[in-house]
């Protein structure tokens, strides 16, 4: 479950895991930022899950304030001790996310004390992600490919690559409508769109980048050698 923003937002958010489960054998899972682990109610609300995929960025609250960038009286120190909880409680499985960011994060000392952080919690898997994709904040960069390696041995993560990603799906049967649905909640490059229209048998792939190049709904930008679209 993914949404055009955070899912656990959503106050019927248990009631719509429990309808999906109805509906198919595949496990449903929950991508969050955990910020609203502490919540009591949100954390029943996931128990149904099969899988939940919170977010473990930063390892203070300066490092939190700049990477995660919270809204109003969030803490750090609150996030933890949600996610704390959640791990202990929580009878799926929990996959975390560790998103790096150069200068912010990647550096030995910050490795370190998400080491300990992680020490804390109960979890089947931890991901190693990148910023691959255009950030909200121009002066974000990707850590070397020496403080990737670093991070995965010190760690013990998998490193993840979603420039890489060809798992795009929408039911929306018009091509369009289909790639605008998707870019929406999640950027797609030139490559990734075109891939994805490939698999679903599109014969005017190119009608499809004009259509996305002229509306003002959707952004076009230029990131690391990427054509990517998002959004508006």
């Amino acid at each position: 479950i993914v949404g055009e923003g955070e899912p656990t937002l959503y106050s019927r958010l248990g009631e719509l895991i429990l309808e999906l489960k109805k509906l198919t054998v595949k496990p449903v899972a929950v991508i969050t930022n955990g910020a609203l682990l502490a919540d009591e109610i949100v954390r029943d609300e996931l128990k149904n899950a099969d899988i939940v995929l919170p977010s473990l960025d930063a390892h203070d609250e300066s490092s939190f304030r700049k990477i995660n960038r919270p809204f109003g009286k969030i803490s750090f120190a609150r996030v933890y001790q949600g996610l704390q909880s959640f791990s202990r409680e929580f009878a799926g499985e929990l996959w975390l996310e560790t998103m790096l960011v150069k200068g912010l994060n990647d550096h030995e000392e910050s490795l370190a004390r998400i080491k300990e952080l992680l020490d804390g919690l109960e979890y089947d898997r931890l991901y190693i992600n990148t910023p691959v994709r255009p950030p909200a904040e121009s002066w974000v960069e990707e850590p070397s490919p020496e403080s990737l390696e670093k991070a995965v041995a010190l760690l013990g993560g998998i490193a993840i690559d979603l420039a890489s990603s060809s798992g795009f799906f929408s039911e929306i049967e018009d091509d369009y409508e289909a790639v605008c649905s998707i870019i929406k909640r999640h950027p797609m490059n030139q490559h990734e769109i075109r891939s994805f229209l490939e698999k679903r048998g599109c014969q005017d792939s190119a009608g499809i980048f004009q259509r996305l190049s002229a509306s003002q709904q959707v952004e076009k930008v230029i990131y690391k050698g990427y054509e990517t679209y998002r959004g508006v």
